[in-house]
């Protein structure tokens, strides 16, 4: 009899650990998702988080009115749960540019897995009320509870995604779920009524969880290419983004989490005008940073010149690096930069290394994606431009990408405020890109020896940039605003600014 209790509380212990994880596995799933296709993901992940906890909230409080079959209820909801988070992923890729309403059916689903997890914990606690005491089912059940939560958040963004991605992620753990469900039914069958049909019920929610799963890939391609439009030749998840990369005829385009990074008919137009301008000013060009740009189409165009004798490039994501340094179709594009002897790769926080860095650069060319959240905002700050003063040579140049003047130039000119503040020459100008629409820059020099219309130095060569600054410099009242703040770490105005500004366009 001992022996069967303990095998029973074992059981039901194990199924709490299981539900920790599996439960917050599909509230990240659900963030990285809506972070992915929505943007912003402080706010997608602050939403998600406050509607989950509110959720099983909400399921604890309903869990008290269940009073008979409380067994039998456990595994029927640890079904649903994994039925249900599951196929989550599954459900949102599809309707993403199917519905109108996508936020709402996203908060319903994450509400509904909130909600059956809620009522779970409570549940057991029931169950094992009268077979443990008090003080020690407490203590257990949130021991197990809160290991596997901690499991979960160590395993997603080390192993899982990188290696199943979101949706088969999702799936994957709703099959553990019910693998659950269907090994209480076997072991526990003598404590539950209709066990044969809860099997039944258990085993069938796994083949279509196991379906789904073999043909995620398939699902998954389907969607995007409704998504993009395009035929997508490559795809990945990486811990930080997902890239895809999509071909249409002559035309290549790389997306990072559902947002264009370049399209090869008119990249050189976004690359050119990025480099050169700072090149040619530049007093000596022997030692380039790039932060961002791992795709070395800048590095490409900084090899350019002669003088350069070592390019060194920090971009945080070492499966974008890799991609571009062993892809044939990319190669191709970058003529191979980021093999150049004279190229060095460093995978790691931009923030953090400029922040310890040792050596002095002649060029600073700074190439990160919008400031869409916080996280890319701070790389927009007055205490990070302030840092890649320090290392910076006197009167090295450096060129920061800036989003684009017309569609938001609020954000265009907080960056370029803010850069101001900090070097004594700074100034802004901007390039039409077709597939990005009209995109600005500012430059700036770390001294007073030189000014934005000298040319050093020239490139052969070059399909757009002519070495005329004053040409690119001249901005129109539709690309003008003056009521702008400094983008600082306290407040992060900057990202408030994109947000408005982008949001209207969505």
């Amino acid at each position: 009899m001992g022996k069967k209790f303990l095998r029973f509380e074992f059981l039901l212990l194990f199924a709490v650990f299981i539900i920790a994880t599996c439960g917050l596995v599909y509230e990240l799933v659900a963030g990285t998702l809506a972070s992915y296709l929505l943007g912003d993901s402080v706010k997608q992940f602050s939403f998600i988080i406050g509607v989950y906890l509110f959720s099983m909230g909400i399921g604890s409080f309903f869990s008290k009115f269940f009073h008979k079959n409380l067994l039998n209820t456990f595994v029927e909801i640890e079904i649903l749960v994994g039925l249900i988070g599951g196929l989550s992923s599954v459900i949102l890729f599809l309707l993403f540019e199917s519905v109108e309403y996508f936020q709402f059916i996203l908060y319903l689903l994450v509400f509904i897995t909130g909600f059956l997890v809620g009522l779970e914990i409570p549940l057991l606690m029931n169950i094992l009320k009268d077979k443990v005491e008090f003080r020690d089912l407490v203590s257990n059940v949130f021991t197990f509870d809160y290991i596997g939560a901690l499991l979960a958040s160590i395993l997603f963004p080390l192993i899982l995604v990188p290696k199943l991605g979101i949706m088969g992620t999702s799936l994957f753990f709703g099959m553990i779920n019910v693998s659950i469900a269907i090994a209480l039914c076997f072991l526990l069958k003598r404590e539950l009524k209709n066990s044969y049909f809860l099997k039944a019920k258990a085993i069938f929610s796994f083949v279509i969880l196991l379906s789904v799963f073999i043909f995620s890939d398939t699902i998954l391609a389907y969607s995007e290419g409704k998504l993009y439009g395009e035929n997508i030749i490559y795809t990945n998840s990486t811990p930080y983004q997902r890239i895809v990369l999509t071909h249409n005829k002559s035309d290549y385009r790389l997306y990072l989490n559902n947002n264009l990074q370049f399209s090869s008919a008119d990249e050189y137009r976004y690359h050119e005008a990025l480099v050169h301008p700072v090149m040619s000013i530049a007093k000596n060009v022997k030692h380039v940073l790039v932060l961002g740009g791992g795709d070395g189409l800048a590095v490409r165009e900084i090899l350019k010149y002669k003088d350069v004798q070592k390019v060194t490039l920090v971009d945080l994501d070492q499966g974008m690096t890799k991609l571009f340094k062993t892809n044939k179709v990319l190669t191709d594009f970058n003529k191979g930069s980021l093999n150049n002897p004279k190229v060095t790769v460093i995978n790691t926080d931009a923030y953090i290394w400029a922040k310890s860095c040792k050596e002095k650069f002649d060029v600073a060319i700074i190439d990160f994606p919008d400031p869409s959240n916080y996280s890319l905002g701070k790389l927009y700050s007055l205490n990070f431009y302030q840092t890649i003063k320090t290392i910076l040579q006197p009167d090295a140049a450096v060129v920061i990408q800036t989003t684009s003047p017309y569609f938001a130039p609020k954000s265009f000119w907080c960056i370029n405020k803010t850069v101001m503040q900090v070097f004594p020459q700074a100034d802004a100008y901007h390039a039409y890109v077709p597939s990005f629409g009209e995109w600005g820059y500012t430059i700036a020099i770390n001294g007073f020896g030189t000014t934005f219309n000298t040319v050093n130095r020239k490139a052969d060569g070059l399909k757009f940039y002519n070495y005329q600054f004053d040409r690119f410099n001249y901005f129109t009242n539709d690309m003008i605003s003056n009521e702008i703040e400094i983008n600082r770490l306290d407040n992060q105005i900057l990202v408030r600014y994109f947000d408005e500004e982008w949001g209207k366009l969505q």
